[in-house]
């Protein structure tokens, strides 16, 4: 371990941690508090065990009953949230005093109705980054918090969740006791409420051998082993750190737009920290498919220069990926608009439905892009506790005009499920058709959309009610925002009547201990995998099954395969589709 730093220098900087104007990254004073800040602040934290149960972090832009931010910092921007965040929820306010808070937002004409205040202490503006997470049991039960060491020694702020858990009555789980003691922060981590999260490897850095923070030394299966504890992750995805992003928070260049589509800011090719992020991206692509065993879809969004042309390091980190989902609403930060008119339009392009509104993140006397943040870094989601929760894999393009196609979802909700409706169309401007889903098993229903003739585009949405009352969409915000696929015309001759199989690239390849295998059918297909060697003997094969229309994922135990060569055959009906595994070390 580290030696401690005298203690009259840290009695000395002590006092600094009380200002409320702090910036987002650590500061050369803050640096010296490192050394003691657990052995002095740590019994503040409250370190629980790890939930008994399976948990599932919720993602972003599920259902939300509430905003948290802190008033303190760029109340321009602060009071443009409050006024745009009322109408879809309630928002928490932590303050010193909320009457001065209410004379602010009342003297610049912003009506307060849906406002919770929590006057508590408080070091500075982030709550993105010192706020709660999420979880919930079996999926949809008990909404519950988690918390984690902050990465910055501000010790007020580190114990907001402690407050907002008391206040609201909702239990905190706090990965903040050895062997659990995790230094993080909420601006870079991201998941898809499947399982899946996401960050840079700054998380390595504040966590291993000789970290800064003199936290227990963890390794990256350790780390890995208490997000799936406390989180429920089954894979974390972990990014190199960029060149010139100062904090190394993956908000500021990427976000997850639902479970399938990542939106990623782009540089001029070569110019800052593009050429990183192009080899994060890459990574990703090649080594994980998203929780339906698909692709990742990939949105670019550009990165804004200074007013002289200057990107990092030479100009601020200004994004328009550090955005926050507020239910049907979608706030953006905004920089110029010649810029914006191409962010906004992004948005709305890829969110059917969603209320896109920016907030200007770069002038008006609230130049918060200079202190390395935006509208993501200072709010925080607090999820529903009655939440209904819709798990649907959206169908694809096809190329079949004949057989109707198949939509499945689960759908659950803590009070059991009512009914659930499956809306489609090929003209929203017309309405949309109904039509009721069948349940097989307790959660699980499906229904049929018509097949359709080859060139039309078909839309729907999925809606269910639950026995509390409660009644949701997916997308949430629906019927103005759908889902959608297109009946092409399959390639070469539009008489094939023989729509295309899609199998994806097998991964990790090369694989030493077990390969994930993906693949689509355009209708209900006879299907058997098998993996042969070089010689053409098969050394794996699955039974001949007959499967939906959709997407399927296998996974094959290759660990005790010789290193080598092997072909992956999909067999389907008359069809046989190839490809290379590698096997090896």
């Amino acid at each position: 371990m580290k030696k401690f730093l005298p203690a009259l220098i840290l009695f000395l900087v002590t006092t600094k941690t009380q200002a409320q104007d702090l910036p987002h990254w650590l500061t050369q004073e803050e640096q010296l508090l490192l050394p003691t800040y657990l052995q002095n602040h740590g019994n503040t934290l409250r370190g629980t065990d790890p939930p008994t149960f399976t948990p599932r972090a919720m993602a972003e832009w599920e259902e939300i009953s509430g905003l948290l931010i802190t008033w303190t910092s760029y109340t321009p921007i602060l009071r443009q949230i409050v006024e745009i965040a009322q109408p879809e929820c309630t928002v928490y306010i932590v303050c010193s005093d909320s009457n001065s808070v209410k004379t602010n937002l009342t003297n610049n004409g912003i009506s307060i109705y849906n406002i919770k205040f929590l006057e508590e202490p408080y070091n500075s503006v982030w709550s993105r980054d010192y706020g709660q997470w999420n979880i919930y049991k079996d999926d949809v039960d008990e909404l519950s918090f988690v918390d984690w060491i902050y990465n910055r020694p501000r010790p007020l702020d580190d114990v907001i969740p402690v407050a907002l858990a008391d206040y609201t009555g909702l239990p905190l789980y706090s990965i903040t006791n050895a062997p659990y003691d995790l230094v993080h922060t909420g601006g870079n981590f991201m998941v898809d409420g499947h399982g899946t999260g996401f960050s840079s490897k700054l998380i390595l850095d504040e966590n291993g051998i000789n970290n800064d923070f003199y936290v227990t030394e963890k390794t990256e299966a350790d780390i890995d082993t208490i997000m799936k504890k406390y989180l429920g992750l089954n894979r974390y995805i972990l990014m190199e750190t960029l060149p010139y992003d100062v904090i190394h928070h993956i908000d500021m260049h990427m976000k997850l737009l639902d479970e399938e589509t990542l939106l990623v800011g782009e540089f001029p090719t070569g110019v800052s920290d593009g050429p990183q992020i192009e080899t994060n991206l890459q990574y990703i692509q090649d080594n994980y498919w998203d929780c339906y065993g698909r692709p990742y879809r990939i949105v670019r969004i550009p990165m804004v220069p200074s007013t002289g042309g200057s990107y990092p390091p030479s100009g601020d980190y200004r994004t328009y990926a550090n955005a926050v989902f507020i239910n049907k609403t979608i706030l953006i930060p905004l920089y110029r608009e010649e810029y914006d008119t191409t962010a906004v339009r992004i948005y709305k392009e890829n969110l059917p439905g969603y209320n896109v509104v920016g907030i200007d993140c770069d002038n008006s006397g609230a130049d918060i892009i200079s202190a390395l943040g935006a509208v993501h870094c200072i709010t925080k989601e607090i999820g529903q506790s009655d939440p209904i929760w819709i798990d649907h894999a959206p169908l694809l393009n096809t190329s079949d005009d004949i057989n109707p196609y198949l939509v499945e979802a689960k759908i659950e909700t803590p009070s059991g499920v009512t009914d659930a409706t499956l809306y489609w169309t090929t003209d929203t401007a017309a309405g949309f058709t109904p039509e009721t889903m069948t349940a097989e098993l307790t959660d699980s229903f499906y229904a049929y959309i018509p097949a359709q003739i080859s060139g039309t585009q078909v839309f729907y949405y999925i809606n269910a009610s639950s026995n509390s009352g409660r009644n949701i969409s997916k997308p949430l915000t629906a019927p103005q925002g759908w889902l959608r696929f297109k009946v092409q015309v399959p390639s070469g001759s539009s008489e094939i009547k023989n729509p295309s199989i899609i199998l994806y690239d097998p991964f990790p390849n090369p694989a030493s201990s077990s390969v994930n295998i993906g693949f689509v059918l355009p209708r209900v297909m006879s299907c058997k995998l098998f993996l042969t060697d070089i010689l053409g003997r098969i050394v794996f094969t699955s039974a001949n099954q007959t499967l939906h229309s959709g997407q399927h994922k296998f996974t094959v135990d290759v660990s005790a395969l010789p290193a080598g060569v092997y072909h992956l055959n999909l067999v389907a009906e008359d069809q046989l589709l190839e490809k290379k595994v590698l096997v090896g070390n």
